[in-house]
């Protein structure tokens, strides 16, 4: 470990505090806060000096709590800030119920005044929703990366683990608070004081805003055979146009038969039903994320029929695709 007497001296030279306001949401990820509040306090011990502060509030200002239970004692209200403030809006689990009439309102407001703003996990969406992504590039946590992309085609969106587009930060969840903090830090005090923040987090890849969030195809099937994952990438961005496993085959330069072995070997099903099934989760994301009508949600995962829809989603998840959005809905209700 890192002698804590002998602070990291940094390239700003001297340079001021720099305060983060956490806007904490209800069921906020508490790993995503976690890191990115560590990082600045390991940097103010690396650094010798208090160079990070940061502010916790929220609505009400009273108490909030995480997607795992635990509850914060927040600092204040929304309330206003100064310019040289950096907002973190901290998402969550059901970030379209967190993300109220109000606090749109006060993320607006604060922005008018130039205040850098960031959304860590989910909160890409209520940044998004209060229309302070509009033009901009972003990313947000592969699962709602289908839904997001369905509601707001004005944001350029990635799937980066983090994005910095002028004065506006995302990230993806999970660890990617961490290289987002790491990245500011770098920025503001040098790369030398980032790699010993990351030293001390035992964070021995750290990485940029060029590397995607999804683990890549062979490592999420378990199988490493070229083709098979050349075929799957392609499936999983034409899910609204499917393509038939003839012109599959073909583009990998394979015959019909020889694909539909390649799927039977390594993942026990055909290569129709594989892309059924990502066809399926898809719908699942748009139903459970979005205010998508069923007909829709059905047009966007490539069925040209709502009642051949509803039976392929009741085949798989043993509901139908109405029941599905209505049981969440009644989650969201409670």
């Amino acid at each position: 470990m890192s002698n804590p007497r002998r602070p990291i001296r940094d390239a700003a030279g001297g340079a001021g505090t720099r305060r983060f306001v956490f806007v904490l949401m209800e069921n906020f990820s508490l790993l995503c806060f976690a890191t990115a509040i560590e990082s600045l306090r390991i940097a103010n011990r690396m650094a010798g000096r208090e160079i990070y502060v940061w502010h916790l509030i929220g609505e009400g200002g009273d108490v909030v709590s995480c997607s795992a239970g635990t509850a914060f004692q927040l600092d204040a209200d929304l309330e206003d800030m100064t310019r040289d403030d950096t907002i973190m809006l901290c998402g969550g689990i059901d970030v379209q119920a967190a993300t109220t009439k109000r606090l749109m309102n006060w993320l607006r407001r604060e922005a008018r005044k130039g205040l850098t703003v960031g959304g860590l996990c989910t909160a890409s969406y209520s940044l998004a929703k209060a229309g302070l992504l509009d033009g901009k590039r972003a990313t947000i946590h592969w699962e709602n990366q289908d839904s997001f992309a369905e509601e707001f085609e004005d944001v350029e969106l990635t799937k980066s683990v983090f994005v910095v587009d002028g004065n506006r930060l995302t990230t993806a969840g999970g660890t990617s608070s961490i290289d987002l903090m790491l990245k500011l830090i770098a920025d503001d005090h040098g790369e030398d004081l980032a790699n010993a923040v990351a030293d001390q987090l035992i964070y021995s890849s750290i990485r940029t805003d060029q590397d995607t969030q999804r683990l890549s195809v062979p490592t999420r099937i378990g199988v490493r055979h070229p083709k098979l994952s050349q075929v799957i990438q392609i499936m999983e961005t034409n899910i609204e146009e499917p393509i038939s496993p003839s012109i599959l085959a073909k583009d990998v330069h394979m015959s019909t038969r020889q694909l539909e072995r390649l799927f039977r070997r390594y993942l026990n099903r055909s290569p129709k039903r594989y892309y059924m099934e990502l066809r399926l989760q898809k719908a699942r994301n748009l139903l459970m994320q979005t205010d998508m009508s069923v007909i829709n949600v059905a047009l966007a995962c490539g069925f040209a029929s709502p009642s051949h829809f509803s039976k392929c989603y009741r085949a798989h998840y043993d509901t139908t695709p109405y029941r599905e959005r209505g049981s969440h809905a009644a989650r969201l209700s409670i």
